[in-house]
C-alpha cells in the first residue's frame, strides 16, 4: 500500500529518535532494535523527572520503548512503500525551510509589528470597505429578559421594565443577574436575530421582518419573556461598525504583517545586492 507522501514526511519527523546501527557506546545500553534502527538508553535523556525512583524509571523506559518500536515499524513500512516519483530529500528541505521562515516571521511580528489599532483607523477602514461587511442575516439591538415563572417578586420586574427611570433600570439589571435565565440589557451590543429567536417562544419574532414586533411581554408554560427592540439591520445591509470592529482589527493587522514581510524582503534584497551576494543566471 502506498502511503501518502505528506504522511510519510510526518512519520520521518516523528521518528527522529531512530538511528541506524552504530557501535554500542561504552556504558550505553541498547533498548530495542527494529530492522536496521536501534534505540539506546542514552537517547532517553531528559525523560526522568527529579526524584524518579528506580521502578518509575523502568516504567518510563518500557513505555517509551514500546512507543518507539511502533513508530519505527510504521516508518519502516512506509520506507518500503515510497513512491518512485517521491523526492523525500526535497520534501524535507522544503519543510525545514518553511519552519525556519515561519519562525523568523514570528520574530519579526513580535518585535517589529505595531499591534495598536486606533478607533480612527477602524472607522476609516470600515468606511473604505463597507461593501465587505454586508450582513448574511438580520442583526438587532434589544433588551431581553427570560424569567422563570417561579422567580420571586416578578411583579416588581414588570414595573421596572415599564419605567423610564435610570435607577429602576439599574434595579432591573441587578434583579435579572440574580433570577433571570437569560438577560440581555446592554444597549450597545448587536445580536444575530436567529440567536435571539432561539431564546423566545416559537414565532415570537419574525426573522423576515424584525421590526414587525418591537416590544412585547409574553409567557409560556415555563417562562415570562420581556422583549424590546432598540435597532435593527436587515439582511444584505451593511453591518454596524461595533459589530465588525474585531474583524476589522484582524484585517488591519494582517495587512500590516504582510507589508512588514514585503518590506523586509525588499530591504534584504537591496542589502545583499549591494554586497554582491546575489547572482542571477538567465538563459
Amino acid at each position: 500500500m502506498r502511503i501518502h507522501y505528506f504522511a510519510l514526511v510526518a512519520l520521518i519527523a516523528l521518528c527522529t529518535s531512530c538511528r541506524y546501527i552504530s557501535p554500542d557506546p561504552p556504558e550505553d545500553k541498547m533498548l530495542a532494535k527494529v530492522h536496521n534502527k536501534t534505540l539506546f538508553l542514552s537517547e532517553l535523556g531528559g525523560l526522568f523527572p527529579e526524584g524518579t525512583t528506580g521502578n518509575d524509571s523502568l516504567l518510563i523506559i518500557n513505555a517509551y520503548t514500546e512507543r518507539w518500536i511502533r513508530e519505527a515499524l510504521l516508518l519502516y513500512e512506509a520506507e518500503q512503500n515510497i513512491p518512485t516519483d517521491l523526492n523525500i530529500d526535497k520534501l524535507v528541505r522544503d519543510y525545514r525551510a518553511s519552519l525556519i521562515k515561519n519562525n523568523y516571521e514570528q520574530i519579526l511580528e513580535r518585535e517589529m509589528l505595531d499591534s495598536v489599532v486606533t478607533a480612527d483607523e477602524l472607522s476609516q477602514f470600515y468606511q473604505q470597505h463597507r461593501e465587505q461587511f454586508q450582513l448574511e442575516q438580520p442583526l438587532l439591538r434589544c433588551y431581553l429578559v427570560k424569567l422563570p415563572l417561579d422567580a420571586p417578586n416578578a411583579a416588581q420586574l414588570r414595573k421596572w421594565w415599564n419605567s423610564n427611570n435610570p435607577r429602576d433600570f439599574a434595579e432591573m439589571v441587578q434583579y435579572a443577574n440574580q433570577y433571570a435565565t437569560v438577560h440581555l440589557l446592554e444597549d450597545s451590543v448587536w445580536y444575530e436575530a436567529d440567536k435571539i429567536d432561539l431564546q423566545l417562544p416559537h414565532n415570537a419574532i419574525n426573522l423576515d421582518d424584525i421590526s414587525d414586533k418591537r416590544e412585547f411581554q409574553i409567557r409560556d408554560g415555563r417562562f415570562q419573556y420581556y422583549y424590546k427592540l432598540l435597532e435593527w439591520r436587515d439582511r444584505k445591509s451593511v453591518a454596524p461598525l461595533t459589530h465588525v470592529k474585531d474583524q476589522i482589527r484582524k484585517l488591519i493587522l494582517y495587512r500590516r504583517k504582510q507589508k512588514l514581510l514585503e518590506d523586509t524582503k525588499e530591504e534584504l534584497y537591496n542589502r545583499e545586492m549591494r554586497r554582491n551576494n546575489i547572482q542571477v543566471f538567465t538563459q
